[in-house]
């Protein structure tokens, strides 16, 4: 039961420390724009899409 508890507190953990990262990085955007735009994870072009001046396209 010990090991359940710890692995749950340590994804918690993990979880909060990813969300604090996310955080700090959108503010230090934010503060310093001349380092250009701040991409969040999952935005921009991927396998299905194609960029053409800087929007993404679908390809059907």
């Amino acid at each position: 039961m010990l090991k359940v508890i710890t692995a749950a507190l340590i994804i918690l953990v993990l979880l909060f420390a990813w969300l604090m990262v996310q955080s700090i990085t959108r503010n230090f955007s934010k503060r310093h724009p001349e380092l250009g735009i701040h991409k969040e994870e999952g935005e921009g072009c991927g396998e299905s899409c194609s960029c053409i001046n800087g929007k993404c396209h679908r390809e059907e």
